[in-house]
């Protein structure tokens, strides 16, 4: 599993963080990123809730 988070797109509505802390989390702005060495999914059943959570589909979760 692959994670990205595309900031372009993202307006900080934090559900991504909220969801899967684990994984996710917010910087100086407020914009979602994941967290370094987390880009795998950390094996978090919650990335792809954490996914469809988020209000602007920034966040992709690619397989393989």
């Amino acid at each position: 599993m692959q994670i990205s988070v595309d900031q372009d797109i993202c307006i900080g509505a934090g559900q991504c963080a909220l969801t899967a802390p684990q994984v996710f989390t917010q910087d100086d702005d407020g914009l979602s990123e994941v967290l370094p060495g987390r880009e795998d999914g950390h094996g978090s059943p919650l990335v792809r809730e954490a996914a469809r959570a988020c209000p602007v589909s920034a966040i992709t979760v690619a397989e393989g």
